[in-house]
């Protein structure tokens, strides 16, 4: 037995004055509301209506019941309420984990321009890049992997994007700009560690795939933290390999200058973790949407 639904549908047939009247109000048979209020009465062991031909009338139990019955049911429609308010409201905080790259590079210089678009909102940003996200305790979780990530969480792409070599203009000044792909034999060469063969960069043409250059080289920095390559780069240290949503504003501002265009280095996707695919919330909507939006605008330099 539903009991939820027959105290409902008891509930409907003292309001309404009838179990046609009730049935009709709750798009159900006359038939089954006749059955659920007996259900009811029998699971509780008492009768809870007398029935006439005329009138229906509430039994001491039945009176005693409904009090309770339209307390119970009141809360729970309070709760529903409360519940669709929070889920549809634009207000509120959104619990964001990143990686620290992600937080500082990509979130962080968004921040004015979503809390303009929706100031009812507050961000919680935890920087943290552990191999498991506990993406349960979070609203989002952003994290970048290859373009063919495949795991066991509900993971909404958001962008995907390439990358590429670039260095500083000062670095290109004094060493001369690499022309072609094995030409970076002759450079110093800022490398993340935790990419594979540390020593080798695979270049990929950008318009044939098929054509694939994998150059020696001996890194000059290998650094697990692509933060410390970009800065190293920034700084004239050498040749990077960085993702165009990350470089893209260096390139705009001349501080980097991208090399061999016509050749890519990588190519990942940043993804939206979620605690669950159901029930969204607006908040969680509107910000992945604007995400998107924003990481579609930069990666499109």
């Amino acid at each position: 037995m539903d009991r939820l639904l027959s105290m409902r549908v008891f509930q409907k047939v003292i309001d309404e004055g009838g179990f046609a009247a009730a049935a009709r109000a709750l798009d159900l048979s006359a038939a089954v509301v006749t059955r659920l209020i007996t259900d009811l009465e029998q699971h509780l062991g008492a009768r809870l209506i007398q029935r006439t031909t005329r009138r229906l009338a509430l039994t001491e139990a039945g009176e005693a019941y409904l009090q309770r019955v339209r307390n119970i049911l009141g809360d729970i429609e309070e709760a529903e309420a409360q519940t669709r308010a929070n889920t549809e409201a634009l207000t509120g905080v959104l619990r964001v984990q990143s990686a620290p790259v992600l937080a500082v590079h990509h979130l962080a210089p968004l921040i004015a321009a979503f809390r303009q678009r929706y100031p009812g909102l507050t961000l919680d940003v935890h920087e943290d890049s552990p191999l498991a996200p506990p993406v349960e305790n979070y609203d989002v979780t952003l994290f970048a992997s290859d373009a063919d990530f495949d795991a066991n969480v509900v993971a909404r792409p958001i962008v995907t994007t390439r990358s590429v070599l670039c260095a500083a203009p000062d670095y290109l000044r004094r060493r001369g700009t690499p022309q072609q792909p094995h030409d970076l034999t002759q450079h110093e060469c800022l490398k993340l560690k935790l990419l594979p063969k540390l020593r080798t960069w695979r270049l990929v043409h950008v318009d044939d795939p098929r054509q694939v250059v994998e150059v020696p080289i001996n890194p000059a920095l290998a650094a697990n933290h692509t933060d410390t390559l970009l800065r190293a780069t920034l700084t004239g240290a050498g040749i990077c390999s960085l993702p165009v949503v990350l470089a893209g504003p260096f390139f705009d501002s001349g501080a980097l200058q991208p090399l061999l265009p016509e050749w890519k280095t990588g190519e990942f996707t940043l993804y939206a973790a979620l605690p669950t695919r159901k029930h969204m919330p607006a908040r969680t909507r509107v910000f992945l949407e604007f995400l998107t939006e924003q990481a579609r605008l930069a990666s499109g330099r």
